[in-house]
């Protein structure tokens, strides 16, 4: 049974060794990332997550394949994985000394075609940041290419304080879903 990481994310490959997966192949789909107008997190992690395995799943017949998406959302607004200092800046000015939603949306396509689902949502409570501590973790350039600016797995776990959920979820993986979709599609698990 081959199993196809629709991700080129290495964190997710990192999470799936912590629960004994090495994936057979690593085919990341190239999809457009854009929310549609007025959608909501929690509906927007599920499709792009859905879309992507689905675009790599016609490249893989047969195969289990694998895709995830995570989302950092302020309320119903989608931070956006910033690419630019500016937009990670603004993104820990709107999480510093609140409360947010993670959301982690992971597809698993079985060998007949079929899409299972899951999505795990996260709190996350950011101390509040002072300037100092702003223009550190800017200077860190952990936040480039990451959702709401920020890593959990780096510094930024010294700037939050509480969690409530899962830990690999907001790291962009969550690894209990992940398995349960594994073992119900018959995928040999220790």
């Amino acid at each position: 049974m081959r199993l196809i990481l629709a991700s080129a994310s290495p964190r997710r490959r990192d999470l799936l060794g912590q629960i004994g997966v090495s994936p057979d192949a690593v085919d990341p789909a190239d999809l457009d990332e854009t929310p549609v107008k007025g959608e909501l997190p929690s509906a927007y992690a599920a499709r792009v997550a859905a879309d992507k395995g689905a675009l790599v799943a016609a490249r893989h017949p047969g195969a289990l394949v694998l895709s995830g998406d995570t989302v950092v959302a302020a309320g119903r607004r989608i931070l956006p994985k910033t690419e630019s200092e500016a937009e990670a800046r603004e993104c820990l000015r709107i999480l510093s000394g609140r409360r947010h939603r993670v959301l982690s949306a992971v597809t698993l396509i079985d060998a007949e075609g079929k899409a299972h689902h899951r999505l795990s949502t996260n709190i996350v409570t950011f101390k509040r940041l002072d300037r100092a501590e702003i223009d550190a973790y800017i200077a860190s350039q952990e936040w480039h290419g990451k959702a709401g600016g920020y890593a959990i797995q780096g510094r930024a776990a010294g700037l939050i304080r509480a969690i409530q959920g899962s830990h690999s979820a907001i790291m962009g993986l969550p690894l209990y879903e992940t398995r349960a979709l594994l073992k119900a599609a018959g995928y040999p698990l220790d």
